[in-house]
């Protein structure tokens, strides 16, 4: 878990007032140095967090969607897919939580050559117990009220949509999953 930088100023506003200075104001370079700061603190704070379980956030992400998953396995590539992750990344966490008992490779039986990743009941007791703790926590954002939390969330989504990751949401629309 990182350290508070304890600095008698932002160093984020300080790099924008130079950034000002010598090529114009970008508030789009304030917001995306400071969504990373954000990130940095936030897997600093969940990794921590979930130390004592042997789990990252990273590991923990996978053991959720696999439980989540009607059969509680899925295809590797489906893990990268819904985790947005690159495949060598969705390996190397299945490798570390088969390592632990948390998950198990097994055949996909609709897929000869297909590999399924599937949760023990180890990893599911170990996703609960996490989860208590990342709940506990408000998942590292508890200086939020819910309704800026929810700002966020639609903030990031539109960036999403316009990346390409799915398309715009239809509004009343209960979303598929």
């Amino acid at each position: 878990m990182g350290n508070p930088l304890n600095l008698p100023f932002d160093p984020i506003e300080r790099a924008h007032d130079n950034w000002t200075r010598r090529w114009g104001p970008s508030p789009a370079m304030a917001a995306v140095t400071s969504v990373m700061r954000a990130q940095q603190i936030l897997i600093g704070e969940l990794d921590g967090a979930l130390k004592p379980f042997g789990l990252t956030f990273a590991r923990y992400e996978a053991l959720v969607l696999l439980t989540f998953s009607s059969s509680g396995a899925l295809p590797l590539g489906k893990i990268g897919e819904r985790l947005m992750v690159h495949p060598t990344s969705v390996t190397n966490t299945i490798d570390r939580l088969e390592g632990q008992g948390f998950v198990r490779r097994r055949p996909n039986p609709d897929d000869g050559r297909g590999v399924l990743a599937e949760i023990t009941d180890p990893g599911r007791e170990v996703t609960e117990r996490a989860t208590q703790v990342l709940l506990g926590m408000d998942f590292g954002l508890g200086c939020y009220s819910d309704e800026e939390l929810q700002d966020m969330h639609r903030v990031f989504t539109k960036l999403r949509v316009d990346f390409g990751d799915f398309p715009a949401p239809v509004a009343g629309a209960v979303e598929g999953r």
